[in-house]
């Protein structure tokens, strides 16, 4: 590509979206090619893949989409992927403010779609860290009982990794009590504990930009600070068979600067929290007289609050989860290190109806220090500070269980894939979504 047509290549881009975001591609492309954002009369899509939704998931996706348009169409000179991103930062919710920990797949049942995901995005990850040299690091994980009904339950987890049609998969092993006072000899585990071998720690900003990296480095358009305000299926009945027309506003714009439109040939709803406002704009926003009517989507918010240990003591050096109880939203206020060995405990669940409620709830602290003293008893209370906060989205309101992940092309529709309740195990799971997604879009 000649300097003077990337210039133009970029400011045709940047009259429309100012903060989009594309690498350097290595063809020759002239002013009649330069098509970014245009709509022709006929309707040609501006983009191949619309993705919605900028946090690891939808970088996931994004990449691999881009990554199988560039290998289809090598020399093509026009972008084949637009992600779309509301905030003017990719990975700023849930994808930044969770515990950074590589799940096994322990907890989720042998025929849901997240053990599979879980598993597959795990050994995926893995792979890709050290290709690309994300810093991570195999820690295991430790899962303590202290009466007999959590024996029970580990008992249950181990037996389900035992039975797993790849057992290699899940590797667990028992600690038995001499060596887990030799290993841990802070952590209190009076009834068992169960170790998960595969079980890790990753550096979720360095995996998220080099997920953006590989994804511009194969031709597609990042939109920062573009969040979408309309969604129009085309085509006939409104069912997306000719495209998908996107209206975005944006966040940077003056009162009286019109929306852009842009069309795509598919989309993928992968906005996390905003990803039952996604849903909505489709099924409630036009005629859908095709389809039986839909009730609004609606997604529930949990929040967990997190909080760090400024002392040396005790000294642990492996993460120690608490015996799952049944009910709850999550996994019990655990003991997770980050990459430089520095302990932080959390995250607790604490239900709220705000999903941009991030401010660390102090008042959760007291809870926190009971259910750590559990398993941890020489903790310094006085030591613990309120850090950060982060928001899973629920499929199901507080008391009901847990939801599966949904990861499907939405029923009534063609050339939309639908991400909804991508929670923990997300960030693990992030690499299978994209690679499950792109065989959706491409029927393989």
């Amino acid at each position: 590509m000649t300097s003077g047509s990337f210039k133009m290549l970029n400011s045709s881009r940047q009259r429309l979206f100012p903060a989009a975001r594309r690498a350097t591609v290595q063809t020759s492309v002239t002013s009649t090619s330069l098509r970014l954002f245009s709509v022709s009369a006929h309707r040609r899509a501006d983009f191949t893949h619309a993705v919605i939704g900028g946090g690891v998931v939808g970088l996931a996706v994004a990449r691999a989409l881009a990554e199988r348009a560039a290998s289809v169409a090598p020399s093509s000179s026009s972008s084949s992927v637009l992600l779309l991103e509301r905030h003017n930062t990719v990975g700023t919710e849930t994808s930044a403010r969770n515990s950074e920990v590589i799940h096994a797949g322990l907890y989720y049942g042998p025929d849901s779609l997240k053990t599979q995901l879980c598993i597959r995005g795990r050994q995926l990850l893995y792979g890709f860290c050290e290709e690309y040299g994300v810093a991570h690091r195999r820690t295991g994980k430790w899962i303590v009982a202290q009466t007999p009904g959590q024996r029970e339950a580990l008992e249950k987890i181990y037996a389900f990794g035992q039975n797993y049609h790849d057992r290699d998969a899940i590797p667990l092993q028992w600690v038995d009590t001499d060596e887990a006072k030799q290993r841990e000899p802070a952590v209190r585990a009076e009834a068992g504990v169960l170790e998960s071998l595969a079980t890790g720690i990753i550096d979720s900003h360095g995996l998220m930009q080099t997920l953006l990296g590989l994804f511009e480095q194969a031709g597609g358009v990042l939109a920062p600070g573009s969040p979408v305000t309309k969604i129009t299926p085309l085509g006939d009945s409104g069912t997306g068979s000719g495209g998908w027309q996107l209206c975005v506003k944006p966040t940077d714009a003056d009162a009286d600067v019109e929306e852009t439109v842009v069309t795509a040939e598919t989309i993928v709803n992968a906005a996390g929290l905003g990803a039952a406002a996604i849903h909505n704009m489709i099924t409630q926003g036009h005629d859908s007289s095709h389809l039986e009517r839909q009730e609004p989507m609606q997604l529930y918010y949990a929040k967990g609050n997190y909080f760090s240990y400024a002392h040396s003591q005790p000294r642990v050096s492996t993460l120690v989860y608490p015996a799952p109880e049944p009910g709850l939203a999550g996994l019990g206020t655990h003991l997770t290190l980050d990459l430089a060995g520095r302990i932080r405990f959390g995250p607790d669940v604490e239900w709220v109806t705000d999903p941009t409620d991030l401010a660390v709830n102090a008042d959760q602290l007291p809870q926190a220090i009971e259910a750590i003293k559990t398993y941890l008893p020489g903790v310094d209370p006085t030591a613990l500070q309120p850090d950060y906060a982060g928001m899973r989205p629920k499929l199901v309101k507080a008391g009901q269980g847990a939801a599966d992940f949904v990861v499907r092309n939405e029923p009534g529709y063609q050339g939309w894939v639908n991400l909804l309740g991508i929670e923990s195990p997300g960030l693990t799971s992030s690499l299978a979504i994209g690679e499950m997604v792109e065989k959706l879009v491409y029927e393989i």
